[in-house]
């Protein structure tokens, strides 16, 4: 089963994450499918970019979006 959720990279104090579908049992952190995306929590405007498209092929296909991943999309108008 697929899920798309948060790969955390960057250092301590300073995270920022890419958006990443992978498969469900895989570590977090390890091998993915294909990265749709990033989020910067700790700048000014919390930076976010997606691609809508990949998002989008990727929910048809059955993927399961985690929390933080479900309130990114819903921010960004992604699988209403």
């Amino acid at each position: 089963m697929l899920a798309i959720r948060l790969k955390r990279l960057g250092t301590k104090h300073r995270p920022y994450y890419r958006i990443v579908v992978s498969e469900n049992e895989r570590v977090p952190r390890g091998a993915f499918v294909e990265e749709i995306g990033f989020y910067h929590p700790v700048t000014e405007n919390k930076d976010t970019r997606i691609n809508k498209e990949r998002a989008e092929f990727w929910l048809s296909k059955g993927a399961n979006p985690s929390d933080t991943i479900r309130q990114l999309f819903k921010k960004h108008g992604i699988g209403e």
